[in-house]
């Protein structure tokens, strides 16, 4: 393997990232230790600050053995279409209006449902939750998925008191069932956004491929996380029905976060759109809530951050893929997708020339099917840490726990894309 100095570095600061994110919870435990510092180690077991943190020890370390100007040179050479999507549409898909409308279309799928089963509403709105919401990510993009799934769950599960394994499970059966649910398009994932164009990838190849495999894997880790934590669930106080929103309001935020995902490619068109819609929202505030700036920006540094450490990470990954046969491609991308982002690898593995259909089929796969396993893993998994992260213990989230509890899941996965 031939590699520079530069890029040498960039792995050993992304290999201590990736530890970073392991110690987070770590980091907030000290800040309880030694207060007088609380708040260093509070940002740093902030998981959102990681990349964002050691991207800027990068951009330090390349200024220093080469020249400022290289540093520039290498961020202008990034793309960062997709964190400022993730930002916008988090901002978009998270507000009042937009979560009113999804909460109330999933009490209505659910009371059918509850006639039909006979049986409690809450098992059925956290089966909804986590089996249809992921579908809808191949529509309305994951992020979005990922964002109304994360304000739907932290009402009807988190904000109750909880067991750890319904805290972690539940949000490791989310971050898997979010990362396969945009496989039906060829536009809605991250992983497969990257190749789609370069393979000529539709929708409907993408539907005929992964879309059976993937809606069988998503009923089965809901079913089996309802049949779990069904006795856990807390039914909803139906005495504190929210205010009714009118139709038009919700109209017009249904027809901004439709054009943010239709323009998702197009950064300077979405974020136009964004800005209008913080003018819309503040203009007419009586049927809005704060919208979620802080939480969306924290996502959008980690994305950026990630795009930053990862754009040096080719000298070392393009090799190991082109080595391998489909079979391992699919294992080793699963592997891989753990401390890297999916849609990095997935990128890194169009560029290899002369690759058969197989080989193209088993990176995506391993890719999506590992998306849960850590809160890099994925780009959506961060909002929804940034959404549900308040009521872990400490504020943190256990990059082991989740991956323990992303395990069961991802066998399934497996499971669906290697047997079916």
């Amino acid at each position: 393997m031939n590699f520079t100095p530069t890029e040498l570095g960039a792995s050993v600061i992304f290999a201590i990232a990736v530890l970073h994110t392991f110690c987070t919870s770590y980091f907030e435990s000290l800040a309880k230790k030694i207060p007088r510092h609380a708040g260093l180690w509070h940002l740093l077991g902030e998981v959102e600050i990681v990349f964002g943190f050691w991207a800027a020890v990068l951009i330090i370390y390349i200024s220093l053995i080469d020249h400022l100007g290289s540093a520039k040179a290498y961020l202008d050479s990034r793309n960062f279409t997709e964190p400022l999507f993730v930002f916008a549409i988090m901002i978009v898909a998270g507000s009042k209006p937009i979560l009113y409308f999804s909460t109330q279309l999933l009490h209505l799928l659910s009371r059918g449902l509850q006639l039909l089963l006979r049986t409690r509403s809450a098992p059925i709105l956290y089966f909804l939750t986590l089996g249809a919401t992921p579908l809808l990510g191949s529509l309305i993009t994951e992020p979005a998925a990922m964002t109304l799934a994360a304000f739907l769950l932290r009402d009807l599960v988190y904000r109750h008191q909880c067991s750890k394994p319904l805290l972690f499970g539940t949000l490791g059966v989310l971050f898997v069932n979010i990362s396969i649910g945009g496989t039906l398009t060829n536009f809605a994932a991250p992983p497969v956004l990257m190749v789609a164009s370069t393979w000529d990838w539709s929708s409907a190849f993408m539907f005929s491929n992964f879309g059976l495999e993937s809606c069988i894997a998503i009923f089965i880790n809901a079913l089996a996380a309802t049949l779990l934590f069904q006795r856990q669930l807390i039914e909803p106080n139906e005495s504190q029905k929210p205010t009714r929103i009118p139709v038009a309001v919700i109209a017009m935020h249904l027809l901004f976060l439709l054009g943010v995902v239709v323009f998702a490619h197009d950064p300077i068109i979405f974020m136009w759109l964004l800005l209008f819609f913080i003018g819309y929202t503040t203009a007419y505030p009586k049927h809005q809530s704060p919208l979620i700036l802080k939480e969306a920006l924290l996502v959008g540094f980690f994305l950026a951050g990630l795009v930053v450490l990862g754009g040096l990470q080719g000298w070392w990954l393009q090799p190991i893929l082109e080595m391998m046969s489909p079979t391992a491609v699919f294992y080793g991308s699963l592997a891989l997708t753990a401390i890297t982002d999916n849609a990095a690898l997935t990128y890194l593995g169009s560029l290899v020339t002369g690759t058969s259909l197989e080989f193209k089929l088993a990176l995506v796969g391993g890719a999506v099917a590992g998306g849960g396993l850590t809160v890099i893993a994925n780009a959506p998994n961060p909002a929804g840490i940034a959404i549900l992260r308040a009521h872990f213990p400490n504020g943190a989230v256990s990059a082991l726990y989740l991956l323990l509890a992303a395990l069961p899941p991802t066998l399934v996965a497996i499971a669906a894309y290697r047997l079916l």
